[in-house]
């Protein structure tokens, strides 16, 4: 059921007994919270397509963030693990929640290659944050992009979600390749991937997209289409949430200061930079830096 309620957008879909998939958006420009009871019998994946949240556990006596365009794995047979939620402005989730008996009977065959699933680890609790892929951040997109009210909306995202966690636990060599099926031109992919390299090697100064557009070698508008369906994402988006990351990871350091790790990823002054890092992280970098020495 589709729910527009003070605490956020939510579309639930249940794809079978044990099975569900939550769609949490929040296009709102303050903090929206979702809350709901989970079991221990569920394991927990939540994606973080766009923007940027946070868990509250044990009444909030311990926290954790989902950075944007990542993913948590979280599974504790020992306690029920419900969600509280703050979902900061602009952003969009996919929770998977699937019970462990539903979890093993997908992938049984497989348990050797899913450390999660070994022997040793299958009633432990388990934790794990990544990086979303790019085949399965396609996947995520997809789900978005579906209509909520589709006769075959169900059956859609049900096929979705199996493709979706096939891909998740695929550690093959092609995992961490960057493809997309609508980009039938090899050609197109790698000048699109060159794109990427382009505007995140020069971050400070990116080019204009017509400029980056010739300097790949593509029309405009194949880039514009082809850099979203890879990525997720418009080429400034992208770059932006980039250059968030890094600025985070540079704070992180220790070594530069406010103005100087601005500076590396482009902005001529501490004040736009404060901006830009709260509207991203919900924090001014100050306010992250103290956070983290807590």
């Amino acid at each position: 059921m589709l729910k527009n309620v003070e605490e956020g957008a939510f579309h639930e879909i249940f794809i079978e007994k044990g099975f569900s998939v939550l769609k949490l958006q929040n296009n709102k420009d303050s903090i929206t919270y979702y809350k709901r009871e989970v079991d221990s019998s569920y394991i927990q994946l939540h994606y973080c397509v766009k923007g940027n949240s946070k868990f509250n556990f044990n009444n909030n006596t311990y926290t954790f963030n989902v950075l944007d365009k990542h993913a948590i794995f979280l599974y504790n047979p020992q306690q029920s693990l419900p969600i509280d939620l703050e979902i900061l402005p602009k952003t969009h989730l996919i929770s998977v929640l699937i019970t462990i008996e539903k979890f093993h009977s997908l992938f049984s065959e497989e348990a050797g290659y899913i450390p999660f699933l070994s022997e040793d680890n299958k009633n432990k609790k388990y934790y794990d944050n990544t990086p979303i892929k790019s085949n399965v951040l396609m996947v995520l997109q997809q789900l978005f992009s579906a209509t909520n009210h589709s006769s075959v909306k169900k059956l859609y995202v049900k096929g979705k979600i199996y493709e979706l966690l096939s891909l998740h636990f695929d550690s093959g060599e092609s995992a961490n390749e960057e493809y997309c099926p609508f980009l039938v031109d090899d050609r197109e992919v790698l000048k699109i991937r060159k794109a990427k390299d382009v505007i995140i090697s020069r971050m400070s100064d990116p080019p204009s997209l017509p400029e980056l557009a010739n300097e790949v070698g593509l029309n405009l508008k194949k880039l514009k289409e082809g850099f979203k369906q890879i990525y997720g994402d418009t080429v400034y988006s992208f770059l932006f949430d980039y250059k968030m990351e890094h600025a985070r990871k540079l704070l992180e350091s220790n070594q530069y200061n406010v103005n100087e790790v601005g500076l590396q990823v482009g902005y001529s002054t501490s004040s736009h930079f404060i901006a830009a890092f709260k509207k991203k992280f919900g924090n001014t970098p100050k306010q992250y830096v103290m956070s983290l020495n807590k």
